[in-house]
């Protein structure tokens, strides 16, 4: 497949991009870069009533996060009118399509009356066999479906399928106001396109084998297709809104990094070994349809959140720094174009990177580091600031405040010292200073946040925790 791999991510810009259809993206992309073909990105905006320009702009936007680069495109099919046109020509002359006039209202009906008879509600073909136009009606024009026998296709993932050809009606190609219908376009586009590899949900597999049909019907050879299993919520039913955010840029809102997303997607249905964390050149080298299951995946919330902790942990501080800039604003804890010390804070960064599992959360932590003062928990100060303890705290801001190196190598040394003056545990010095540096119980190791805090604040703090 070396030369010849093209596939495409044709998503209808009627929403933003969901996980469903990043992992479609994501694994059309792995399957082009595995092979050195070509990804092309496609967007099927037919839908004229529900496409919107906003809708393509986060779809792109969605892509260009997750850093699934095209080769060609994007493409758009409201631009591809006049080719879809000269093929349903191509078809009526062919006599492998023709027009219809039935309207709306009576195809409406005539289903009605099928389902009541217990009959498949499909079209019943009546107008196939009209040898002059019925004056008057606009034409719609329907595809010829073979009547007999049987579509049958392997299934790069599912496997063999059948489906019964006289199960399948003649389809609308173009409606009667000229617009082309999906199920036409997308075959033209595909063959326009040389697509080799059709990689999508399986909510189409009923749509292919009358795709099929028009494939052979222009004699272009059948592309291989591989229909992905849906995503479930945890209760097993299909992912959507009311299992948390399912947009791709809401992941970004929420401090998840590209890669980690990424690597998570790979894993809803794809396996290599036991392996859970992988780069993206292994997971190009890795990957194949061969190992995309057959089942379902569920979306597991935890996991992704343990795996974007996995992510932060190998993450360059520095590289983090920049990332976690924005949040920091978000959350109130800088102002927008405040001017940092971006060495200084990549070193309090780095102190925290193996705690936090979001950006939101790595912000929220930096709080201590960056404002003069901090909000105590009550909870905390009852337990830990209580009179003795304060006078202890009053005692170790003296001493910090008379220290000429403020390194976490003499803040240590502060530390032991008065734990041994007063014969106490340094726990019993280093817990009240905790929660007077940061507001809680939790945190990286006292002395270095001390030091990267700077004597300034520190000072202010114990002051602050020891009054009160």
């Amino acid at each position: 497949m070396s030369d010849t791999v093209r596939v495409r991510f044709a998503p209808s810009p009627t929403g933003h991009l969901h996980i469903g259809g990043a992992r479609t993206a994501l694994f059309n992309w792995l399957l082009a870069r595995k092979h050195q073909g070509t990804f092309i990105l496609r967007i099927e905006d037919t839908d004229t009533s529900r496409s919107t320009e906003e809708y393509i702009d986060a779809i792109i936007e969605g892509m260009k996060w997750l850093k699934l680069d095209w080769d060609e495109g994007p493409h758009r099919q409201t631009s591809r009118f006049d080719i879809y046109r000269s093929y349903v020509e191509k078809l009526l002359e062919e006599g492998k399509a023709y027009y219809c006039y039935c309207t709306p209202e009576e195809l409406e009906q005539r289903r009605q009356e099928a389902l009541a008879q217990g009959r498949p509600p499909k079209y019943d073909s009546r107008c196939r066999f009209l040898t002059v136009p019925v004056p008057g009606r606009a034409a719609a024009v329907r595809f010829k479906m073979p009547r007999e026998g049987e579509t049958v296709f392997t299934d790069l993932i599912k496997g063999t399928i059948v489906f019964e050809n006289n199960q399948l009606e003649d389809m609308i190609i173009m409606r009667s106001d000229g617009t082309p219908t999906y199920n036409f376009v997308v075959v033209v586009d595909d063959i326009d396109m040389k697509i080799t590899h059709v990689i999508r949900g399986d909510d189409h597999v009923n749509n292919t084998p009358k795709q099929i049909h028009i494939y052979k019907a222009f004699g272009w050879e059948v592309p291989a297709f591989a229909h992905l299993p849906m995503i479930l919520g945890a209760d097993k039913t299909r992912l959507s809104k009311r299992h948390g955010a399912t947009s791709v840029m809401a992941y970004k809102e929420m401090g998840y990094l590209p890669d980690a997303l990424v690597n998570y997607l790979v894993r809803l249905g794809w396996a290599h070994g036991d392996q859970e964390v992988f780069t993206r050149d292994e997971l190009i080298q890795y990957f194949s349809l061969e190992n995309v299951g057959k089942s379902a995946a569920v979306f597991n919330p935890e996991k992704l959140l343990w795996l974007n902790g996995q992510y932060l942990i190998k993450a360059a501080p520095e590289e983090l720094t920049e990332l976690v800039l924005p949040f920091l604003v978000k959350e109130g804890v800088i102002s927008e174009g405040q001017h940092l010390d971006m060495q200084w804070l990549a070193r309090a960064v780095h102190t925290l990177q193996e705690r936090a599992r979001t950006l939101v959360e790595l912000a929220r932590s930096l709080r201590y580091y960056l404002m003069d003062y901090v909000e105590i928990d009550p909870k905390a100060a009852e337990k830990f600031l209580k009179p003795e303890n304060k006078k202890i705290l009053a005692e170790l801001r003296d001493r910090l405040a008379g220290l000429e190196d403020f390194s976490a190598g003499e803040i240590e040394k502060v530390f032991v010292s008065l734990a041994e003056k007063h014969a106490i545990k340094l726990g019993t010095v280093a817990q009240p200073a905790r929660v007077a540096m940061t507001g809680g119980t939790a945190s990286p190791g006292m002395f270095e946040l001390l030091e990267i805090v700077g004597k300034e604040k520190t000072v202010k703090r114990l002051t602050k925790a020891a009054e009160e």
